[in-house]
C-alpha cells in the first residue's frame, strides 16, 4: 500500500495555504458538481471538493448565470473553484473576484477541456501547445491569486493527441510560474473519455516536476486509486465519472487509505434514501422544480446494474419530491448490490475523435502569445 499523505498546495507567499487530509479531489464536472453534488461527496468522506468550472470572462463581465454557478454550502471550509479561460490578464481578474467576491480558497485552471467548442477556438485540452500563451496566463493567474496567498493549480491530459503531446512541458512550466500541483488526466484530447488511460505518463510527469502531481483517469474503485498511486508515486487522486451515482465512493476511498478493507456495497434501498437526499440538497439550491430536472440525469448512474425494471422510466421523469418518495417505496429495497458493476466505467465514453478540432493554423508554431482568441469564450458555461 503506497504512503499516504495529506495534499499541501503553496501559494508563492504562503506555505500550506490549503492543506487536505485525504489527497483526493472530486473534479469538477459540467453540470454535476454543483453545491448539492458536493455536499452529497463531502458528506460521504474527505477530500477536496472542487466547483464545476466558471468561464473567467463570464465572471468579469458580471453574466448572472456565470455567478449563480458560484453557490456553496456553509460546510465548505474549503472553496475550490475551477477558472477557464485564454486571456491572462482576464483570468487575473476573474481569479481576484473568486477570491474578494466569493471568498475561494483555491482555484484550478481547466486545460484539460476535450469539447469541440472549447478546442475549435483554441481552450480546454488543446492550448497547453501555445507554450508562452501557457505560461502568460498560469503566470497572471498565479499573480493574481498570490495577492490573498491562495494557491492556483492545473489539470491537463498528455497532449492534443499522440503525435502533439504537451504534459511535461505543462507541468514544468506550472512548476515555474508557481503553481501549487499538477493533475494529468492519462488521456489525450483526440482519445476524449474513450480507450484506457495511460497511468505510465503520470508516473512521467512525477519524474519531471517536484510539485505535487495528481493522477486522474480510470479510478472507478478505491482499490484503482491505490494501484495508481503505488504505480504512479502521485500524491493524491482526481475522482471524475467513478463517483457518477456513486458519491459513497469517497468513503470507500477513507477507508482504502487509512488501511481498511470495509467497502460499502449499499442495497437498493440505500441508493434510493441517497436520491432523495441528492434531491433535497438540489431542492434547497434551486428549487424544487428544477432541482427535480436537474437530478433526472443522475438517475441512470444511481440505479445501474440494479433491478429498476419499468419504474427506471418513471425515474428518468420525476418531477417532485413527493413523486420521487413515492417511487422510492416501490423499489426492491432488499436488491443487493450489483456487484458485477465492480472496476466498470460510468458516464461518457465515447470513441476517438477523427481528429480534434483546432483553430486554422494551431500547429504553425508553439507561442501563441498574439493570436486574438477574443471569442474563445463564447457558448462556454461550465464546460
Amino acid at each position: 500500500m503506497p504512503t499516504v499523505q495529506p495534499l499541501r498546495l503553496h501559494a508563492p507567499s504562503r506555505p500550506d495555504a490549503v492543506v487536505v487530509d485525504l489527497p483526493v479531489v472530486l473534479a469538477p464536472m459540467a453540470g454535476v458538481t454543483n453545491a448539492a453534488y458536493r455536499q452529497l461527496c463531502r458528506e460521504q468522506g474527505a477530500g477536496l471538493y472542487v466547483c464545476e468550472m466558471i468561464t473567467s470572462r463570464g465572471l468579469v463581465v458580471g453574466d448572472p448565470k456565470t455567478r449563480d454557478m458560484l453557490r456553496f454550502d456553509p460546510g465548505e471550509t474549503v472553496r475550490s473553484v475551477q477558472l477557464y479561460g485564454v486571456d491572462a490578464d482576464v483570468m487575473a481578474d476573474a481569479a481576484r473576484i473568486l477570491i474578494r467576491d466569493f471568498d475561494v480558497d483555491h482555484i484550478d485552471l481547466n486545460f484539460g477541456c476535450p469539447v469541440p467548442k472549447v478546442t475549435r477556438k483554441g481552450g480546454g485540452g488543446v492550448l497547453p501547445y501555445k507554450r508562452d500563451r501557457l505560461r502568460a496566463i498560469v503566470r497572471a493567474t498565479v499573480q493574481a491569486a498570490d495577492e490573498f496567498g491562495v494557491p492556483v493549480t492545473i489539470k491537463t491530459r498528455i497532449g492534443i493527441d499522440d503525435e502533439h503531446e504537451t504534459f511535461l512541458d505543462a507541468g514544468r512550466i506550472a512548476q515555474e510560474e508557481g503553481a501549487a500541483a499538477v493533475a494529468l488526466h492519462g488521456r489525450t484530447v483526440q482519445q476524449a473519455y474513450s480507450g484506457e488511460a495511460d497511468w505510465s505518463r503520470i508516473a512521467e510527469l512525477v519524474a519531471a516536476v517536484d510539485i505535487p502531481v495528481l493522477g486522474n483517469g480510470d479510478i472507478w474503485e478505491a482499490e484503482d486509486a491505490l494501484r495508481m498511486m503505488d504505480e504512479t508515486g502521485c500524491a493524491g487522486v482526481v475522482i471524475g465519472r467513478g463517483c457518477l451515482g456513486r458519491p459513497w465512493l469517497f468513503g470507500d476511498l477513507a477507508a482504502a487509505f487509512a488501511g481498511e478493507e470495509l467497502r460499502h456495497r449499499p442495497a437498493l434501498g440505500e441508493v434510493g434514501r441517497m436520491l432523495i437526499r441528492h434531491a433535497e440538497l438540489l431542492t434547497d439550491l434551486m428549487g424544487e422544480r428544477h432541482g427535480l430536472t436537474d437530478l433526472r440525469k443522475h438517475m441512470a448512474w444511481y440505479f445501474k446494474g440494479y433491478p429498476v425494471g419499468e419504474l427506471r422510466r418513471r425515474f428518468a421523469m420525476v418531477s417532485s419530491l413527493a413523486e420521487l418518495r413515492e417511487l422510492v417505496s416501490l423499489l426492491d429495497t432488499e436488491a443487493q448490490f450489483p456487484v458485477a458493476e465492480l472496476g466498470t466505467p460510468r458516464g461518457r465514453q465515447g470513441s476517438p475523435r477523427g481528429r480534434v478540432v483546432l483553430p486554422y493554423g494551431w500547429y504553425d508554431d508553439t507561442s501563441g502569445c498574439e493570436l486574438d482568441l477574443s471569442d474563445a469564450e463564447i457558448g462556454v458555461s461550465g464546460g
